[in-house]
């Protein structure tokens, strides 16, 4: 860890300074340090909150001035914990809530500290949309940066596949924009190699015309899921590209403690009749207890999983690609729900199908562009005293599954500790990616995040 900055320095970061310049003791400085995951307790030695780009330029010069590590936080999750670091630099861009869409061209330009549903809002109000996650309280940045599941995913790929351009602060302190036109080779690693390459100030997306969407939840008993995740994985085979599948375990939100397997779907096609069409299998299988599909704007498509999402509890997560969904992986993950240490424990699958699959994986960063299923496994309590049982119970978990899973995972969801599956996460494209690195960072001045060494 690198010494503290001295007094006089961070008066003079705080003369030209925008935003805030906090340090311990300072009004505010608790509350800036915390994140959504309440398992991550780091006290930075500075916490420079910025508002535009310039703030960014001085913060990163500041942090080489006075040889201090850097983190970076967006405005959202970060459950891995590495936007926050023990006694460096914070770079806090949470306050740049910036957005401008250009219903014309169909195209938003939106600063890193917005959250999911903000972007959805903005993008909302002119009936246009991008693909942004599923749960609304997400930071766009982080989950840009990382690749960008969405429910749009299908028809019109990850958010990756939606960005255009992207305002950067180097390690050096300069800022370019990176396009197809203009630093092509940095432009290429943001999309799916996270924070490694510089700090973005804002991000250009393409947008689509999004009114409504059908979606919602159809849950079932527990003691349903071998036959409803069976049907699950063979409707997965055929879906239109309108049509996005998440399967699940979950704890019945009443507080009763019930536990359920549940499909989520959400489908983008404005024909209202073509869409009850595609969703009606999934409607009438077996004896669902609730059944919540409706029609409703795409903001708040994004909004049904907010309950699962309270920040302040405390998160540790596992993740990683199914080779396959088979009955097998089933009734472990049935097993293992069983013995849930809290109510707030989840399994995600996530289908991944149509626009998504049909990039090259070399074409982005992210390369994951198989058709098939991640499982995301989150493991969350709200007492601490639960937390050596969560932790455990993830861990164990994910290695009763790992015999039907792949050699894949997905950036966003990997824990702190997974470092010996960064470069799995990288998969085809680590190499290139490291060759990035080395020129746009070569002494790894961003190193808050899945790392990728230069030159390593």
């Amino acid at each position: 860890m690198a010494e503290a900055a001295t007094t006089d320095s961070v008066q003079l970061l705080r003369q030209a300074f925008s935003g805030l310049v906090l340090e311990p003791g300072d009004a505010g400085y608790e509350e800036a340090r915390r994140i959504h995951n309440g398992l991550i307790d780091k006290r930075p030695a500075v916490i420079a909150r910025c508002l535009q780009t310039a703030d960014i330029v001085d913060a990163v010069n500041f942090a080489r001035d006075e040889g201090l590590e850097i983190s970076v936080r967006g405005g959202g999750h970060n459950v891995a914990g590495k936007a926050v670091g023990e006694g460096g630099l914070m770079i806090d861009l949470s306050l740049m809530k910036g957005i401008h869409v250009d219903p014309g061209r169909q195209t938003t330009r939106a600063q890193p500290g917005l959250t999911v549903g903000e972007l959805d809002r903005a993008n909302g109000a002119f009936g246009l949309a991008t693909p942004s996650g599923v749960v609304s309280c997400t930071g766009i940045a982080g989950l840009t940066l990382g690749g960008g599941l969405a429910w749009l995913q299908g028809k019109h790929g990850l958010a990756v596949d939606n960005l255009l351009s992207a305002e950067v602060v180097l390690a050096s302190g300069d800022v370019v924009t990176a396009s197809d036109d203009n630093e092509n080779d940095l432009f290429w690693a943001l999309r799916g190699g996270g924070g490694n390459f510089g700090v973005v100030s804002s991000f250009e997306f393409r947008a689509h015309p999004v009114v409504s969407v059908l979606g919602g939840a159809i849950v079932h008993p527990l003691e349903a899921a071998p036959e409803l995740f069976s049907f699950f994985r063979e409707i997965s085979a055929d879906l239109p590209d309108d049509l996005s599948l998440q399967g699940g375990f979950v704890h019945a939100p009443d507080g009763s403690g019930a536990k359920l397997c549940a499909i989520v779907l959400c489908h983008a096609d404005a024909d209202a009749e073509r869409a009850a069409a595609d969703v009606k299998p999934l409607r009438e299988f077996g004896s669902p207890v609730a059944d919540m599909v409706q029609r409703i704007t795409y903001p708040a498509m994004n909004t049904g999983s907010d309950w699962l999402f309270t920040k302040g509890t405390l998160n540790y997560w596992k993740s990683a690609f199914f080779s396959e969904l088979s009955k097998g992986a089933v009734e472990v993950m049935a097993d293992a729900f069983e013995r849930s240490p809290s109510e707030r424990c989840v399994l995600v699958i996530e289908e991944l199908h149509g626009a998504v699959t049909r990039v090259p994986p070399g074409a982005t960063a992210y390369p994951h562009r198989q058709p098939g299923f991640n499982l995301l496994l989150i493991s969350q309590w709200a007492d601490p005293a639960v937390t050596e049982a969560g932790i455990a119970w993830a861990r164990q978990t994910f290695d009763a599954l790992s015999p039907y899973m792949a050699d894949r995972s997905y950036t966003n969801y990997l824990p702190a500790d997974d470092h010996d599956r960064v470069r799995q996460a990288f998969g085809p494209n680590y190499d290139r990616l490291v060759d990035v690195k080395g020129r746009y960072d070569p002494e790894n001045r961003f190193q808050g995040n899945q790392n990728i060494v230069p030159n390593g």
